[in-house]
């Protein structure tokens, strides 16, 4: 629950917005609505000057006074009951959930199996095109090779 920390008795209007500022006193300034920023000073209405406590969050309460509370920080994470609910479960439910359990690691398996399969025939594809790329740069060096042989035999034969 809050506490009471100063009791200001603010009554609000619609078209304020009332905080508590850094020095601890209550201010109001016009409220944006549609685009429209609100450029004014804010207006100190109430000096309270309370001193803040680490770790507590300070607010005006519908009364218009101002309160405290402790924050809630981190929060311990709730542990689930599966033990409990699995001793719960008995007869049909429990076999329909082993059969569900059964089935989705089939269908598990059964994916596993087929990238398996498409990553082999990627890898296979992978070694022909390379081994076809090779044959084909062997075969085009080995015409080079013809090529300047029979021009060089040209050559010899007019020389003589």
């Amino acid at each position: 629950m809050a506490q009471k920390v100063f009791e200001a008795g603010l009554k609000r209007e619609k078209s304020l917005l009332y905080y508590l500022d850094k020095k601890g006193d209550i201010a109001c300034v016009p409220m944006a609505r549609g685009g429209s920023g609100s450029h004014s000073k804010p207006k100190v209405i109430v000096k309270c000057k309370i001193k803040r406590k680490r770790g507590h969050l300070y607010f005006i309460d519908k009364d218009g006074d101002i309160s405290c509370v402790l924050m809630a920080r981190g929060g311990g994470r709730k542990k689930k009951k599966v033990k409990a609910a699995k001793k719960k479960r008995t007869g049909k439910k429990a076999k329909a959930t082993k059969k569900k359990t059964t089935r989705k690691k089939a269908k598990a398996t059964k994916k596993k199996a087929k990238t398996t399969k498409k990553k082999a025939m990627r890898k296979a594809t992978k070694k022909k095109a390379k081994k076809t790329t090779r044959k084909a740069t062997k075969k085009k060096a080995t015409k080079k090779k013809a090529t300047k042989k029979k021009a060089k035999k040209k050559a010899t034969r007019k020389k003589a």
